[in-house]
């Protein structure tokens, strides 16, 4: 299901949202906001993690979004808490730059709900909905690459390995197959042109996603390096949180989660030989589990609010080892080497 921070499309393309963030209470549990406090809400959106850190304790949070309109939007955030709230314009793969930037060498804890938010589904304009007309668009940041550009551009092969390793769809191939048949006839350039297209080779029942969920997750997924942004920016929340500083990640499908789990398991794990070889010295663990695998909504939230449906929370506590060498977080990845490419075309 494609989701994020408040979003899935099924609810929020279909008729007005409510920006409910998910998972608040376990959240704020495993953060244990405390006075005197810095922490950094690394995707920002509505605000909804950020307002419940600052009521929950007399403490500072360094709020990070690289959507324009959630800057603008936060702007009245900023001016309800004054000197405790900073909004900074950045891709959260940054905060280990943000947070010094703003004056706070280390922080107490790193918050990160994954994904698209329902603000930006809304917005017809923005291209990420299928059921909403709008242009192809689909960046968060509103600059580089677009959707439309990945669908003009790739390959059949290309598109069809694209759609099935992000989206996780098992009729890549035809999809990929019915886009470059549209493609000679007239270019893709709007949202519900794309969904008629992969509707018409994908079928769903009534009470299933709608048949273009899984290839405008895929389309999404890529335009913005969602999955390298979430892998930088566990590495760079091991780097600037505070021995004892919490972690806690909001995900809301499964190649986020699977990121977030491989991390935390490599980075809590103790480094041991084999009984038939000598022991070799190895990273001490860098985090200690908070929670023994994923949380889940209860009952009642997932009633109240859809979206839950498919979240999950995990969180660790850093320790006092040095953080692990940057460069292992490629075995995180699903490997698509021509999106970097075209990134530099």
């Amino acid at each position: 299901m494609m989701a994020g921070r408040g979003g899935s499309e099924t609810d929020a393309a279909g008729g007005p949202a409510r920006h409910l963030p998910v998972l608040l209470n376990e959240v704020l549990n495993h953060l244990a906001p405390q006075p005197g406090g810095v922490y950094v809400d690394g995707t920002f959106g509505a605000g909804g993690y950020t307002r419940a850190i600052l009521d929950a304790a007399d403490c500072r949070v360094i709020a990070i979004d690289r959507d324009p309109n959630a800057i603008r939007d936060g702007q009245a955030l900023v001016t309800e808490f004054g000197g405790r709230l900073t909004l900074v314009p950045e891709r959260f793969s940054a905060l280990d730059a943000v947070a010094p930037a703003a004056g706070e060498a280390l922080v107490d804890g790193v918050v990160l709900d994954i994904g698209v938010s329902s603000m930006q589904i809304d917005e017809g304009e923005r291209g990420f909905s299928f059921r909403r007309d709008g242009p192809l668009d689909m960046r968060m940041s509103q600059d580089g690459p677009s959707a439309a550009d990945l669908v003009a551009k790739l390959s059949d092969t290309e598109l069809a390995n694209l759609i099935y390793r992000f989206g996780e769809e098992r009729h890549s191939r035809a999809v990929a197959k019915a886009i470059l048949a549209a493609r000679a006839e007239a270019p893709i350039e709007r949202t519900l042109q794309l969904a008629d297209i992969v509707s018409k080779v994908v079928w769903a029942k009534p009470h299933e996603p709608h048949p273009a969920t899984r290839t405008f997750q895929a389309l999404r997924i890529a335009v913005n390096d969602e999955l390298g942004e979430l892998a930088r920016a566990l590495a760079a929340a091991e780097r600037i949180l505070k021995p004892g500083g919490r972690l806690v990640v909001v995900t809301f499908h499964s190649l986020e989660d699977r990121i977030v789990k491989n991390f935390l398991a490599n980075r809590s794990k103790v480094a041991s030989g084999s009984r038939h070889l000598p022991a070799v010295a190895g990273a001490a663990p860098s985090f200690t589990l908070l929670a023994r695998g994923a949380v889940e909504p209860g009952e009642e939230e997932r009633a109240g609010n859809s979206r839950a449906r498919s979240a999950k929370l995990r969180a660790a506590a850093r320790t006092t080892a040095p953080a692990h060498p940057y460069g292992d977080l490629g075995s995180l990845l699903p490997p698509l080497p021509v999106l970097d490419a075209h990134r530099r075309r």
